[in-house]
């Protein structure tokens, strides 16, 4: 068996081109979605997904607004950027990128973040309305994951399922999305004593650590959905996820590979969320 391969960029261009069509539609209500990126330092990784952002809104139809800050600026004064973004009325979605130095409280942050222009969907509000299966926003990047079960027609009521990695920005948000859907789920993380043990009896695994190569083959049961949202480096440098992908690939049903699996998803979900935002809005 030779598992089939889901092209998260093939299927973040059709979620995008539904985004400009709503964008278009709004637009035309004299309602333009706006989302506000706000980058405080000179973290490059957190640079390049700046300007991937940006990029994106401007190519759907959204209009974004780029604030770049020196690593120096206080807490009071992006608290006081954050409250301003928060009182615009062209501003639907914002987005604070992480991680922020150190001297900046980041939950603060967040919090700080009206919870209805929380596009990343990481305000206590919203984690607490996703726990009772009413979210506002989904966190862009298990939302993405859903969207790829969603495109592939694979059957989450019943599965089981198992999360590997416990962050408030995959793992948990993740198991409650699957558990919504009706799946059965056990949440792994690195202190799990026998990983294997649960991954082998596993219909759906995703593994979201930044380990590479954590997820091998004879982990896998023969036809399991295994979803890679890791991002590491091999030796050669080259961008590589939690799952070996060359073995694995040989025993499961359905594999996202590393790059051009997850990673566009997280990106088009978030344009998803801000639409839903200027839609509420909007009326």
């Amino acid at each position: 068996m030779t598992a089939r391969i889901i092209d998260g960029t093939l299927l973040s261009k059709q979620l995008r081109a539904e985004v400009a069509q709503r964008a278009a539609a709004l637009a035309a209500r004299g309602h333009r979605p706006g989302l506000a990126v706000v980058l405080v330092g000179d973290n490059a990784a957190s640079q390049v997904y700046v300007r991937n952002k940006v990029k994106a809104c401007e190519d759907n139809g959204l209009h974004s607004v780029y604030d770049r800050y020196p690593a120096e600026l206080s807490e009071a004064d992006l608290l006081a950027r954050i409250d301003a973004l928060n009182r615009d009325p062209q501003i639907h979605g914002i987005l604070v990128q992480l991680p922020l130095p150190p001297h900046i409280d980041a939950h603060k942050v967040i919090e700080a973040i009206a919870p209805e222009k929380d596009v990343d969907g990481f305000h206590i509000a919203n984690a607490g309305a996703l726990m009772t299966g009413k979210p506002l926003f989904r966190p862009c990047t298990p939302y993405g994951v859903v969207k790829m079960f969603e495109s592939e027609r694979i059957p989450l009521a019943g599965a089981n399922a198992v999360v590997i990695g416990r962050s408030n920005i995959v793992g948990k948000p993740m198991a409650m999305l699957l558990v919504e859907a009706g799946a059965t789920v056990t949440i792994c993380n690195s202190k799990t004593r026998d990983l294997a043990a649960h991954t082998r009896s596993a219909d759906i695994i995703v593994a979201a650590t930044g380990k590479r190569n954590l997820v091998t083959a004879d982990m896998v049961k023969p036809g399991a959905t295994v979803i890679d949202v890791g991002m590491n480096r091999d030796d050669e440098g080259k961008l590589c996820g939690d799952v070996d992908f060359a073995g694995v690939r040989e025993v499961a049903g359905y594999i996202t590979p590393v790059p051009g699996g997850v990673g566009p998803m997280t990106i088009t979900m978030l344009l998803v969320n801000t639409i839903e935002a200027a839609e509420r809005a909007a009326g």
